[in-house]
């Protein structure tokens, strides 16, 4: 006889509940436990201990598989809520986020069709026209004479770019364009997902053309309009420009309203990657960095970045919502074309979807868009301390001003060579990691590598992350003076 007592179902509530204990009670042990980011264990270190385990053959109980899954990974996960996390764009996340898991994994519902998720088609919708009317475009909330909003929640940011950018390809193709004279201009400094969706849209990795950024790493709007009468007078279509608010490297915001402008005038599709940037929409003091947004075609926002939920977290909101045409497609079994039922797959890459949408529902029912504005004020303006401290610092080189919550440097003694540098940075950023005292990430800048710090705990203090520069400069200047000229002293930077 099959055993049905681990199935969800109102038979097996104890057992739900005795599992869900386990599972809480081991997070706050573990959450207790933490003393550091990291624990530093190498891949060597954490990769046999998993290879061992023997998947045919079960445990037997929930709390023996959590005791061997904290062993296995928990006792070294990297931990976001530690202030001395500042590598990559994983924020610190809010507990109504988390209540929200329990309710919507218990529950499982799926977004793709009204009769799978009922109420959650709704909520998801309505977060949609909140974001869309914070946006400013026109005509979110109910239809008029114009074009309406409108959108849905992704996995991340990559696909929001993609589903982006075939859009802009479906529009293209209503009028003609073949996609040999396809072409998606986007910023030097823009994500690289860009490049990943024309590769995915079958498009050849020269139909991307980089726009070059000017000295504040913002894309350059005077080389955008040069770019767009070339290709024109060349018989190639710019079917769309990607500005960027928020670069993963330097938080820079692009001239959303200059490009916006160019983009119409040119009759080209204009996608604002938000991603990172998308919180300032909740921002009352930086709100304003993003004028110029409304007017773009498409929007993505990562609520998982710059909101503070969970992974994953995402959505591609579009002006016109006749647009999300280009990714619908009609099964007779999921939602004929005939049906008169409300539906989130005709606008959405994936079929079976996660209600995600609730995490951020219940953040704002719980706490509101005020506080998380707050948040992010908190780390921009702690970001801002953190550079005015070190910007003349004679052994810190800051590549540039930040101007979200990122901060690219790397420790740069007078007198030593720029592979040399880059190295030393690179050995710096490795023992951090393995001390499991700090966490910092590496990027490279004008083809140079450099370290960075990416700032989105509310949390941390000014202490905590002048306390990651000194210890970079302690082990930097303990690197060098160790290994003299075999570092490979010379040169002028």
């Amino acid at each position: 006889m099959s055993d049905h007592r681990h199935l969800f179902h109102p038979d097996n509530a104890a057992h739900y509940a005795s599992a869900m204990s386990e599972a809480l009670r081991t997070v706050i042990d573990q959450l207790g436990a933490v003393n550091g980011p990291v624990s530093g264990l190498t891949p060597s270190q954490a990769a046999p201990p998993v290879g061992e385990v023997d998947l045919d053959h079960p445990l037997g109980s929930t709390a023996a598989a959590v005791e061997e899954v904290t062993r296995l990974w928990m006792r070294d996960a990297v931990w976001f809520h530690e202030p001395r996390y500042a590598a990559h764009l994983n924020c610190p996340i809010v507990i109504p986020a988390l209540a929200a898991e329990v309710l919507l994994t218990a529950v499982n519902s799926s977004l793709d069709t009204f009769d799978q998720s009922v109420g959650g088609t709704f909520i998801e919708r309505h977060l949609i026209d909140w974001t869309a009317a914070r946006i400013g475009f026109e005509g979110a909330h109910a239809a008029g004479d114009g074009p309406v909003a409108d959108g849905v929640f992704t996995s991340g940011g990559s696909q929001s770019n993609l589903q982006a950018l075939v859009c802009a390809r479906g529009r293209a193709e209503r009028r003609g364009v073949t996609a040999d004279r396809m072409r998606i201009l986007a910023s030097g400094d823009g994500h690289f997902s860009v490049q990943k969706s024309a590769r995915l849209m079958g498009l050849p990795d020269a139909a991307v053309v980089p726009v070059p950024v000017d000295h504040d790493r913002r894309m350059d709007v005077v080389e955008l309009g040069r770019l767009l009468q070339r290709l024109h007078e060349q018989g190639e279509v710019p079917i769309a420009v990607v500005a960027t608010a928020g670069t993963t490297d330097f938080g820079a915001i692009d001239d959303l309203r200059s490009i916006g402008a160019l983009c119409r005038a040119a009759e080209t599709w204009c996608h604002v990657d938000a991603a990172y940037g998308g919180g300032l929409l909740t921002s009352a003091r930086h709100r304003h960095r993003l004028a110029g947004i409304e007017l773009a075609d498409s929007v993505t926002v990562d609520y998982h970045k710059t909101f503070f939920q969970p992974v994953s977290s995402s959505a591609v909101l579009v002006r016109d919502r006749d647009d999300l045409a280009a990714v619908s497609w009609h099964a007779d079994y999921l939602n004929p074309a005939d049906s008169d039922r409300p539906n989130q797959v005709d606008k959405s890459l994936q079929t079976t979807r996660r209600f995600d949408a609730l995490k951020l529902w219940l953040t704002l029912r719980t706490m509101g868009a005020d506080t998380i504005g707050e948040y992010l004020d908190a780390v921009i303006a702690l970001t801002g301390q953190l550079h005015e401290a070190v910007r003349d610092l004679a052994d810190v080189e800051v590549a540039a001003p930040p101007q979200l919550s990122t901060l690219v440097f790397r420790y740069a003694p007078p007198g030593l060579g720029e592979e040399a540098t880059g190295e030393l940075n690179r050995r710096i950023r490795s023992v951090l990691f393995h001390r499991g005292s700090a966490v910092v990430a590496a990027t490279r800048v004008d083809g140079r590598q450099f370290l960075k710090m990416t700032l989105l705990n509310p949390k941390a203090t000014f202490d905590d992350l002048i306390g990651i520069i000194d210890e970079v400069r302690v082990v930097g200047e303990d690197l060098h003076s160790r290994d003299g000229n075999a570092v490979g002293v010379g040169g002028a930077r």
